[in-house]
């Protein structure tokens, strides 16, 4: 199985995981989700990402998706994963937001990991733009 495993500073990447299954589906055991809280001591968050990966095998492939590249959360995830010798089967992208995510829940079976993760980035620059309504745009229009 493909897991996407969210990690992330504060409450977001529970808050994303919520969200990703309202519009991916509920069912998901193959989205999984852990964060490092303000004042939480990084051994305890390196024991909640020991328990939240704790399911994945050998066999499986893990796509982590961070919120800082270079961040105490992925660089902690990361540490874990490796000490699970996950890391061969692993892809790791920092800079995750909602449309990277949402793509790669509903991407992550049909294309392998490598070309899953440059589909992904490539996507997530394209879809970063400024929302623009002009002022003689009616509410209607919208």
């Amino acid at each position: 199985m493909k897991y996407i495993v969210l990690v992330s500073h504060g409450t977001f990447a529970p808050g994303l995981h919520n969200a990703l299954l309202m519009l991916a589906g509920e069912e998901r055991k193959d989205i999984l989700s852990t964060s490092l809280e303000n004042g939480m001591g990084s051994d305890t968050y390196v024991e909640n990402v020991r328990k939240c990966i704790a399911e994945i095998t050998l066999e499986d492939e893990v796509l982590l998706l961070g919120d800082l590249v270079g961040g105490s959360p992925l660089t902690l995830a990361a540490n874990v994963i490796a000490e699970r010798g996950l890391l061969p089967n692993t892809v790791m992208i920092g800079g995750v937001n909602m449309p990277l995510a949402l793509s790669a829940a509903l991407m992550k079976d049909d294309m392998e990991l490598t070309e899953l993760a440059e589909a992904l980035l490539g996507e997530s620059r394209e879809v970063m733009q400024e929302f623009k309504i002009s002022e003689d745009e009616t509410e209607e229009e919208l």
